[in-house]
């Protein structure tokens, strides 16, 4: 959601054909063939599961970005398949821009994360209470004006960033400020305006001169004030199960720095580079970016400053997803590994984008197996071609292992081929052995392996049922 700035048509004609030059083939590919093939293979198969037209994907391995590609119709009618070289909204994910903002301007001693909102924009409701890190964090209390996940009719109609806070802003608190945490995009409304007062300048312009342009992130576009272009990927929705349809546009200045930030995934890619090497921000503010805010009474929100700050197998993941009117996306850093996955999708209220990072993070970030993880995912390859080490088994497994029995596995496991991801859930101890679990994932469905292991590391249990 964000900017306001209106365009004549000499500007806008003249910014298009800039837009044109700038937006060179931005496709990337130095990933290893495999990697490659991985990701193709993830991105594919969840398009053909959910049926979303279309995902551009960008990856970051080795803090430099070495893939960009796009997959399926970015436009339906007529059929035009995705090119790296169009933008998608972001939607939320445009937050995390709108607290650097915030930071870059706590660097220039301009303001301060613990300033009461209400030194800069007065009138809310107790804004002499309520911080910049609470809103940053949501942590705030002011109630969200856009939790639905579809565009309600007033929406459809012009609004500008000082309505949405009389309405929503003067409101009463959910909660007291610092005790709870609440999604609420009427917290970066504030946030944007508060920029906009303190630098003096739009938004976007801000933006522009402080991170797109030393990042050399052409594509930016602000779909707050101006719709994608002819293009760019169209925006769907559907109804239920019926047939895809182009999404309404919401009015101007309803996304105004909470969500309005559209661009190529190759260009969030340059993003997440900057993240990783910290060369935007001062290493200080990045910490606190990427530090989960607590509550008062210590409870740990998952939250930094317009970011999730996330533990995905041991490895810090800096994540938040977006969503906006036809346009659903999803961005994971893992600033440690100097990895990431963006996912950009043009249809809403799906969670493709979700499921393509999901799959594809452990693969780019080289996740390593464990022990127990390589075991068992040997056997169910063996299986798969009708094949057990009985050497692994205990007595009661052997014999669960009839003829039958691995009949059955190879017939019903043979056919769905390799994995996209075969990880570990859980351990215990029961019964003088070690249980655990595993989650085996395909586009379509996912399988719940458990097995029990004795001290000596002979298996009495390997069993394979449906997931969900």
């Amino acid at each position: 959601m964000i900017a306001r700035r209106l365009v004549s048509a000499i500007a806008l004609v003249t910014s298009l054909s800039l837009v044109a030059l700038d937006l060179h083939a931005q496709a990337v590919d130095t990933l290893d063939p495999a990697l490659k093939t991985r990701i193709d293979e993830i991105a594919n198969d969840v398009l053909k599961q959910t049926g979303v037209p279309s995902a551009s994907v960008a990856i970051v391995k080795g803090g430099k970005l070495v893939y960009a590609n796009a997959y399926g119709n970015a436009r339906l009618d007529p059929p035009t398949p995705a090119t790296a070289d169009m933008r998608y909204s972001i939607g939320s994910i445009s937050k995390q821009f709108t607290a650097a903002a915030i930071l870059l301007l706590q660097e220039q001693g301009k303001l301060s994360l613990d300033d009461a909102v209400g030194k800069y924009i007065p009138g809310l409701t107790r804004g002499d209470e309520v911080t910049i890190r609470q809103i940053l964090s949501h942590t705030s209390g002011y109630q969200d004006y856009w939790p639905e996940d579809y565009v309600m009719t007033p929406m459809l109609h012009p609004e500008s960033a000082q309505q949405i806070l009389d309405t929503w802003a003067k409101k009463p608190l959910d909660f007291d400020p610092g005790t709870q945490w609440q999604y609420s995009n009427t917290n970066y409304v504030i946030a944007g305006a508060i920029v906009e007062k303190v630098s003096g300048q739009k938004l976007m312009d801000f933006l522009g001169e402080h991170i797109f342009h030393p990042l050399g992130m052409k594509s930016v576009w602000n779909s707050d004030e101006t719709k994608l272009t002819q293009a760019d990927a169209t925006a769907y929705y559907r109804h239920a199960l019926g047939p895809l349809r182009v999404a309404p546009k919401e009015g101007r200045g309803w996304m105004f720095a909470a969500g309005e930030l559209a661009m190529t995934a190759h260009d969030l890619a340059l993003w997440n580079q900057s993240l990783i090497a910290q060369t935007i921000l001062k290493p200080e503010s990045y910490k606190q970016m990427f530090t989960s805010v607590k509550l008062k009474d210590g409870k740990d929100t998952h939250y930094g400053l317009g970011v999730e700050v996330l533990d995905l197998n041991g490895h810090r993941n800096i994540e938040h997803s977006g969503e906006v009117s036809g346009f659903v996306s999803d961005n994971n850093v893992l600033v440690d590994d100097g990895a990431a996955v963006s996912v950009l999708t043009n249809q809403d209220a799906v969670g493709a984008a979700s499921t393509i990072a999901r799959l594809a993070v452990p693969v780019v970030a080289g996740f390593l197996p464990s022990d127990s993880e390589k075991q068992a995912l040997d056997i169910y390859r063996g299986l798969q071609k009708g094949r057990i080490d009985r050497s692994l088994l205990a007595p009661n497994l052997n014999d669960y292992f009839t003829p039958e029995a691995i009949s059955d596995f190879q017939s019903s496991l043979g056919p769905l081929g390799e994995p996209l991801t075969f990880h570990q859930t859980g351990e215990a101890l029961r019964g003088g052995m070690t249980f655990r679990g595993f989650t085996i994932t395909y586009p379509n469905k996912r399988l719940r392996l458990t097995t029990y292991t004795y001290p000596d590391g002979k298996l009495e249990q390997y069993l394979i049922a449906p997931a969900d």
